[in-house]
């Protein structure tokens, strides 16, 4: 299989939707770069690789996983992801801290049981998997 490499440590592959489309290429330099850059001083901060396990979602997958109607993975703008030994709260808190010191995109937060979601919407929303979403 083919890796397009997008920024030092992610490639073009890992944001295709998990039912098999490709992230769609007209995308790529206005939101894929922007939020790899992001992902890269998040991977910093944290000290270990992120394993992606949802980005983009075409409207029928992100439909059959009970995304919102509004995802910001249906625009290519989000990633769930977790790191091997780093609890998905701990990932929060790092999130937080960064956007506090503006080292990245202001956007969405979503912890979930073993998983976090990141999305570069350019507003600041935080939730869990066990409350409904509101302000940070």
């Amino acid at each position: 299989m083919k890796h397009t490499k997008i920024s030092p440590h992610f490639t073009l592959e890992e944001f295709a939707c998990n039912d098999g489309a490709s992230y769609p290429e007209e995308w790529i330099d206005s939101r894929l770069i922007p939020l790899c850059k992001n992902l890269e001083v998040i991977r910093e901060a944290v000290g270990k690789p992120m394993i992606i396990t949802s980005a983009y979602r075409t409207p029928s997958w992100n439909s059959k996983q009970g995304g919102a109607k509004k995802s910001q993975h249906l625009g290519g703008r989000a990633v769930d992801f977790y790191c091997k030994d780093v609890k998905p709260s701990q990932i929060v808190r790092i999130l937080k801290k960064l956007m506090d010191e503006g080292k990245i995109t202001i956007g969405g937060i979503g912890l979930y049981n073993g998983f976090v979601h990141y999305d570069i919407r350019g507003s600041r929303v935080l939730w869990t998997s066990k409350r409904k979403r509101g302000q940070v």
